[in-house]
């Protein structure tokens, strides 16, 4: 059985492109266009691991990582934070919030493809 990935990216084109990768690599994508969607969108939706955007308006990717961690039924889910920003400082950032995987972009489909792999094995 397929497992699903929450994917939460403002920009269209760059989620499509990530929706695209995720099927290739065998992977249904549960997408959604702000983080503001993908908190009132989620609850409809069995996802196991989340590849977040940070830099999204209204609320930012970070801001949704703590949202999700507040939620006890998603408290354990494997959130990988996808960004442009690749400072210690902003990863650091990332991971004092909760965040327990990196990739920046540009990425490819194999940096994609181990990071899932990481915690779905």
């Amino acid at each position: 059985m397929a497992k699903n990935v929450l994917v939460v990216e403002d920009d269209t084109d760059n989620r499509l492109a990530l929706c695209a990768m995720l099927g290739g690599l065998g992977y249904t994508a549960v997408s959604f266009g702000s983080a503001k969607e993908a908190l009132a969108g989620i609850k409809d939706h069995k996802v196991d691991v989340a590849l977040i955007d940070v830099m999204m308006p209204e609320m930012n990717g970070y801001e949704l990582l703590q949202e999700l961690r507040n939620k006890p039924e998603y408290k354990e889910l494997p959130i990988i934070m996808v960004t442009a920003r690749d400072d210690d400082s902003d990863v650091l950032h990332g991971y004092q919030h909760g965040a327990d995987y990196y990739i920046t972009k540009p990425y490819t489909a194999e940096q994609l493809k181990y990071g899932l792999e990481l915690y779905l094995g």
